[in-house]
């Protein structure tokens, strides 16, 4: 296969396997060019790409940015906070107000779930979501599949547990549709208020025991607590929290396995996962990272090799 079978990424679950596995192997290659003296490729020249933030984002923001420079793409950035969305426009005039200057591709993150999609049917460009409230966050769920391959030779079979706040996680549900596609077997663990009430029925199960958590898994995906999320108290207090739910070394150390360690940044050190935790060899965090770059470039890559047609 050498397309994808979508013209947008709204989210993982409008991708086939085959999509993953052509994006992966199209990173492999944007991987080698990154690591590379010269680290730009002309591919993109023609290519106008617009990043429209409407919420707060610095490693995401980041990674699009670098990767669109990496292929040599011409690139607007647009942040809501400077903008006349403040003075009341809709998401639909600011897109098509870019759109008149003649951008093929708008990267998009937003706070109200489905804006993608919604973009994607009113407007003549290629949607790249880049987070979409509590719903997905397509590439952040790539570059970890991407992440846990390259570490662990493949995907499928593997056991991976995503651990804390999945009731306002969109990684989490990304994470869980494309490990799923993958063949992972996937749980998820955390207290009983921060997971959703329909978590079963994405075929995922549910462990409350962090340690029998960690005992189970080869991966252990490590999410942030969204303390800006949460308009009510979800547990009593952050200490209890990284109590029950942070790693140590020390329980890291008491495994009888060495298991991966992951997290989606940025991190909250002493909560999720302690500094020596988060700096060790068993932490693939930095890896994520430059892998984000590789995937983003990918997925850019093959959106736009789409509209040159």
């Amino acid at each position: 296969m050498s397309e994808l079978s979508v013209n947008h990424l709204l989210g993982i679950k409008y991708l086939n396997e085959e999509d993953i596995q052509l994006i992966f192997e199209t990173a492999d290659q944007f991987k080698e060019v990154i690591n590379r003296p010269i680290k730009k490729v002309p591919s993109l020249r023609d290519i106008t790409i617009a990043n429209l933030f409407f919420e707060n984002s610095t490693r995401t923001k980041l990674s699009f940015e670098l990767a669109e420079k990496r292929l040599s793409a011409d690139i607007i950035n647009f942040s809501a906070s400077q903008s006349s969305v403040k003075k009341g426009e809709t998401l639909i005039d600011t897109v098509n107000n870019i759109l008149s200057m003649k951008v093929d591709m708008v990267v998009m993150r937003h706070p109200n779930p489905g804006a993608g999609v919604f973009l994607s049917k009113n407007v003549d460009a290629s949607i790249i979501n880049a987070g979409d409230g509590a719903h997905e966050h397509p590439t952040q769920a790539l570059l970890d599949s991407y992440s846990i391959r390259e570490k662990l030779g493949d995907v499928a079979g593997k056991n991976v547990v995503i651990v804390g706040d999945i009731l306002h996680s969109r990684v989490a549900l990304s994470n869980i549709f494309a490990l799923k596609l993958q063949g992972a077997n996937v749980k998820v663990c955390g207290p009983k208020t921060l997971l959703p009430t329909y978590i079963e029925s994405l075929g995922v199960k549910v462990e409350t025991d962090l340690r029998k958590a960690l005992e189970w898994c080869d991966v252990a995906n490590m999410l942030r607590v969204q303390n800006e999320r949460m308009d009510i108290s979800y547990f009593p207090s952050t200490r209890e929290y990284a109590q029950q739910y942070g790693v140590t070394k020390t329980l890291l150390d008491s495994l009888d396995k060495e298991i991966v360690i992951m997290h989606p940044g940025p991190i909250n050190r002493g909560v999720e996962i302690t500094s020596d935790v988060a700096d060790s060899k068993q932490s693939i965090i930095l890896n994520q990272v430059e892998n984000g770059v590789a995937v983003r470039m990918a997925v850019i890559y093959l959106l736009a090799s789409k509209i040159k047609q």
